[in-house]
């Protein structure tokens, strides 16, 4: 099936063998055959896709992928496996699940649809709702994602979907027609089933958002996308609480008792009460920043935070009484009762286990709990389940060594395997490391990189990203370089967050010749191919914020366990995300560019040497003519052999 001439071959457009993809899939093959565990990490450019899709598919047992996004579910449902499955010639069927949340409720649309309208109703809304309620009556699959119309990341969905919170289970009316129901039954006689990280973690632990069922019947788990799924554990095996799920059930809680015609001026009260906790605790929280320690928390946060946590008890309670026996109102004081002992938990968690801290915005805030430690939890959860797992991304490894990521998951008995990019980086791409940058925190930083890489910019027309690592060097970036460029700059800039994600990368490929301003989202899971992206500018090395919660957690969990957390996490997830900012530049083998990363600590820190060691063996430049030059040469050639 890897072989030149194969049906794969014939089906796929510019398909070449490559000696990395079969050693993959050769290591995949014989891990599925032993329910063994591997790690494996596949450099750009290998097909890892395909090279665990076709064993997995020829090896008869039933798989569960794991991916790290909905779009790479939609991407293997709706392209890679239909194109394997024909190539392989034989039936194969495969089931794709998503979370609650991205599913169509008619339970739900139905009351929002017979609810009347509030004040301040948006007119948008109300179209949005409109078209919603149209789609709803010919959809088979409930995936919100078919309604293009409507972004998926609408508030209005709230309305027209639901959450383990406020499901009615087997109560619904509707339940006999319900898209999640479906969708489980459908995975369930699936060989093969296409969910996320989140959603494996659920049935991992036998949440009802997930399966509990999926597992158990599954030989074998394969994780894409792997290098993500700790800090999903680390978020899911916490606890939280927030006001938008509590002011969330206060008005469920509202609609299904007036449709009952119970809500009487005793239960109105209560929760009018929850309600204005609610209120309290924002307004004691507002002034507080972001993210606040629990040490700083005020006695007034923790005082209303134990009121409301008796409020919701004292709801659920009054739930259960015989005279509200209806099955709407009884879930509505479960959810009470489950927010009640989320809030509880919380408040009372051992400070030896794990961090508190509460978040807060200007309208809405939570309190959570995360562990020092899921290792173990996985661990568990793993070896109660004899199958094979297979965690595979593009940066899983520090240098050569796979242990900073198979003790975060707990897979330290797992076979290790490091495929290099069939990419020939050492011709493709120039590393340029500027000299004479000042210290990362000193106040004119920025301005020292954009001064930096103007001279690159120019050479390259444009056509590049440029990686930030906060916010507020976005800002102040895209502030200096417009204030910098001149009249023959003809390069236009895209920033993050003067239009949604997706509408910027599709203008920037629409450009060819624009520089796009981002953060986070744009180190990881963006591909461009071709000329349009040419240079990849980093400002710094992208350490996480000291104030990041689950950053605290991990670190204070090594501290008490006697390790540098420094040295043995800070530094290797730091690599880790370096490698995905550079993994942007190549990603086809026409491909070429320049990687100007202008931290000085590559050179000034023992450290540095780790992470020049972690990256492809990109050819050093030591002046900035020479990238620039790299740059004009591969551009004017590119340009004839376009002509």
């Amino acid at each position: 099936m890897l072989e030149a001439g194969s049906a794969l071959a014939e089906a796929l457009p510019g398909f070449r063998p490559r000696a990395e993809q079969l050693a993959m899939a050769e290591a995949v093959a014989e891990a599925l055959a032993e329910r063994g565990r591997l790690v494996v990490e596949a450099g750009t450019g290998t097909g890892k896709t395909f090279a665990y899709l076709i064993p997995a598919l020829y090896s008869g047992a039933k798989v569960i992928v794991s991916t790290g996004t909905r779009n790479l579910q939609d991407q293997l449902f709706h392209r890679d496996l239909p194109l394997v499955g024909k190539a392989l010639g034989r039936p194969v069927r495969i089931a794709l699940l998503k979370g609650r949340a991205n599913y169509l409720c008619r339970h739900r649309l139905a009351l929002e649809l017979g609810s009347p309208e509030l004040p301040g109703f948006e007119r948008s809304r109300k179209r949005a709702l409109g078209r919603i309620a149209l789609w709803a009556e010919g959809t088979v699959a409930g995936d919100i994602a078919e309604l293009e119309s409507v972004p998926d990341n609408d508030p209005v969905w709230l309305a027209a979907t639901s959450t383990r919170d406020n499901c009615l289970g087997q109560d619904c009316p509707e339940f006999r027609g319900c898209h999640v129901v479906r969708a489980r039954r459908e995975a369930q006689a699936a060989d093969l089933v296409i969910v996320n990280h989140h959603l494996l973690l659920a049935d991992m632990a036998l949440r009802e958002e997930g399966f509990g069922e999926l597992l158990p019947g599954a030989e074998a788990v394969i994780l894409d996308e792997a290098h993500q799924f700790p800090e999903v554990a680390a978020q899911f095996f916490g606890t939280r609480v927030g006001s938008r799920a509590v002011l969330g059930l206060v008005r469920d809680a509202e609609l299904e008792l007036t449709r009952a015609g119970l809500l009487d001026a005793t239960v109105r009260a209560a929760l009018a009460e929850i309600e204005a906790l609610v209120v309290n605790l924002q307004r004691v929280l507002g002034g507080l920043g972001e993210r606040v320690d629990w040490p700083r928390l005020p006695d007034a946060a923790l005082e209303g935070a134990a009121d409301l946590e008796q409020a919701l008890a004292a709801f659920a309670a009054r739930c259960e009484e015989p005279a509200l026996e209806v099955p709407a109102v009884r879930q509505c004081g479960r959810r009470a009762a489950d927010a009640g002992a989320r809030l509880h938990e919380v408040l009372n968690a051992d400070p030896a286990l794990g961090l508190r801290w509460a978040e807060s915005t200007m309208r809405a805030f939570t309190f959570e709990f995360t562990p020092f430690e899921v290792a173990e939890r996985l661990r568990a959860q793993v070896d109660a389940r004899p199958c094979a797992w297979i965690y595979t991304s593009a940066t899983l490894a520090v240098g050569e060594e796979f242990a900073h990521y198979t003790r975060r998951v707990g897979a330290e008995d797992a076979r290790t395997l490091q495929i290099a990019s069939p990419f020939d980086f050492e011709t493709q791409a120039r590393l340029y490391l500027p000299s004479g940058m000042p210290d990362p925190s000193d106040r004119n930083y920025t301005e020292a990189v954009v001064e930096a890489a103007l001279p690159l910019l120019r050479a390259a027309g444009g056509r590049a990203f440029m990686l930030f690592t906060s916010h507020r060097a976005l800002g102040e970036g895209a502030r200096l370089l417009r204030e910098s460029m001149r009249e023959d700059d003809l390069f236009p800039l895209l920033v993050q967050g003067d239009m949604p994600r997706d509408a910027l990368l599709k203008r920037f490929r629409e450009l060819g010749n624009a520089v796009l301003l981002g953060t986070s989202s744009f180190w990881e899971g963006v591909d461009v191919r071709g000329r349009a992206l040419s240079l990849v500018v980093i400002d710094k090395l992208p350490f996480a914020s000291p104030d990041d919660p689950l950053l605290k957690a991990r670190l204070e969990g090594l501290k008490r366990a006697g390790r540098n957390g420094f040295s043995e996490h800070q530094v290797p997830q730091a690599v880790l995300a370096l490698k995905q900012g550079v993994g942007r530049l190549i990603r086809d083998p026409r491909d070429f560019g320049v990687v100007m990363i202008a931290d000085p600590r590559l050179r000034s820190r023992g450290y540095g040497r780790t992470f020049i060691a972690s990256l492809p063996p990109m050819t050093r430049v030591d002046s900035v003519e020479e990238a620039a030059d790299f740059l004009r040469h591969h551009l004017a050639m590119d340009y004839a052999d376009s002509e």
